[in-house]
């Protein structure tokens, strides 16, 4: 009798077990579909990413990642992080995406998936209105500020012969804080994004001047996205293509800007 209830629980065991083999060889695992967006900014970079005055995130980029969004189906979350750590946050799989006017560098290649360049970028010197600097040979002896690594960061550290004839190279963790110490006469000048300097003028008429003569060479922003993570990438520049296209990006440009200066 156990020798009959044995061989019946083998029967049953083994037909388990050739199902199973058999189930996994014709039907594969379905595929995971990402269902929110984690987006990496800078919260203090007007007025691509910043907070108004009822503490909520707006800005051109936000507005744009919103709307992308919106057309992948997928909700978006706004992260703000310590920009000069973006790359690790990124590869450390903390956020699924770098959205806040960053530019697209040689370097930040090697870490970095970029989307196709969206805007162009310029870094600027901005001064005081009446101050004496009317171009990069006159910060020579002067105290300037620039955001801890960005572009104007990069532009100013790697010109060793600029960078010797400062007074001092202030680094801030947001460029809020440098034009603060520029306005009370802390420092002398800041060299940064040309969209970010014009906005505070903009914001104070008359307080600021921008020296025209771009620093370093015109660059470009793009939305940044691990190496690995391609299907991210083209399915977000897939709808900025279409955004692009049917005029959205115009629309959301000429709200921030006044005009369509989307590339």
């Amino acid at each position: 009798m156990k020798k009959i209830i044995g061989l019946v629980l083998l029967v049953i065991m083994a037909g388990a077990i050739f199902a199973g083999c058999g189930g996994a060889d014709t039907k594969a695992p379905a595929a995971q579909t990402k269902k929110k967006i984690v987006i990496g900014l800078d919260d203090s970079f007007p007025p691509m990413g910043f907070r108004d005055d009822k503490n909520n995130i707006v800005g051109f980029d936000i507005d744009m990642a919103k709307e992308a969004a919106k057309r992948l189906n997928v909700e978006v979350e706004f992260k703000p992080i310590d920009w000069s750590a973006k790359e690790m946050e990124l590869n450390g799989k903390r956020i699924d995406a770098l959205w806040n006017a960053m530019n697209i560098t040689e370097e930040r290649k090697k870490n970095v998936l970029f989307s196709d360049p969206y805007m162009e970028s310029k870094q600027l010197i901005f001064v005081l209105a009446g101050s004496p600097i009317k171009g990069a040979a006159d910060l020579a002896g002067k105290a300037v500020g620039v955001q801890e690594s960005s572009i104007g960061d990069e532009v100013v550290s790697k010109d060793a012969k600029l960078k010797a004839s400062l007074k001092d190279l202030k680094k801030y963790p947001d460029c809020i804080a440098a034009f603060l110490d520029l306005k009370a006469g802390r420092i002398d000048a800041i060299v940064t994004d040309e969209i970010l300097g014009r906005y505070y003028m903009s914001k104070e008429a008359g307080k600021y001047v921008a020296i025209e003569k771009p620093m370093g060479e015109v660059g470009v922003y793009g939305v940044g996205f691990r190496k690995d993570d391609k299907e991210l990438r083209d399915k977000v520049q897939a709808a900025l293509n279409e955004m692009k296209k049917d005029g959205t990006s115009a629309k959301i440009s000429k709200q921030w800007f006044g005009a369509d200066i989307v590339r």
